[in-house]
């Protein structure tokens, strides 16, 4: 498939998947859920659907068990706005580059403020 294609369709669904998120689903269990990135297959069969959880360990697997649990419910959503013929099954994968790239700007800032130390002595 026609790779502009599958990345205009993996946005369209991200688009709309957040949206659902924020007003749609009810359950207590997900909590600050931010959809980073949608890749979609060729087939548009599968979709893997990257999101960063805000929250402590045990809050991000408990948002990603009630992410899977409602699994169902999105992709009926997403089927009555995005306009396919299939609306592709999800998965829900973890994406930890935002803690990644927040550990690194502190430590570049602990790096930093050591430098201004030994400048000042």
């Amino acid at each position: 498939m026609n790779k502009t294609r599958m990345s205009r369709v993996g946005e369209e669904i991200k688009k709309e998947l957040s949206l659902v998120l924020q007003r749609g689903l009810k359950d207590p269990r997900v909590g600050f859920v931010t959809v980073t990135d949608v890749e979609v297959t060729s087939d548009l069969q599968l979709a893997k659907v990257f999101v960063s959880i805000f929250g402590s360990e045990e809050e991000r697997k408990a948002s990603l068990s009630a992410l899977h649990k409602a699994k169902g419910y999105l992709r009926t959503e997403i089927g009555k706005r995005v306009k396919l013929r299939h609306i592709p099954d999800f998965v829900f994968k973890l994406d930890e580059s935002i803690d990644y790239g927040s550990k690194i700007e502190t430590i570049l800032r602990e790096i930093s403020t050591e430098g201004e130390k030994r400048d000042e002595s």
